[in-house]
């Protein structure tokens, strides 16, 4: 018997097995035997097919929509930071260590 090397299965035929076997008109090992894959492999599939299809009709948009942003909030802290660099490059330009130029 001959030792196989490594396979990497694309997507597309992930999703071809995990709906063939959750159909359930074939048996695992024909099934098996059709797409040349071990039966252990489409159990695992059909398992993450299962169990990531609520993400597909979860609520609209909550999974790709960037988090809200608080403007409000950001423009304080862009105050506060430039209030912060005026304060230390006059504080480094009395102690004569920041040069005239900018």
């Amino acid at each position: 018997m001959t030792k196989r090397t490594r396979r990497t299965h694309s997507p597309a035929l992930k999703a071809k097995v995990a709906l063939a076997a959750i159909k359930g008109e074939k048996t695992l090992a024909e099934l098996a035997q059709q797409f040349d894959v071990h039966p252990n492999q489409i159990t695992a599939w059909k398992a993450q097919l299962v169990g990531s299809a609520a993400e597909v009709f979860g609520a609209s948009g909550s999974g790709t929509a960037a988090p809200a942003v608080d403007v409000k909030t950001l423009h304080a802290k862009i105050g506060e930071l430039t209030l912060e660099n005026d304060f230390l490059s006059g504080a480094l330009g009395k102690a004569g260590l920041l040069s005239a130029k900018r």
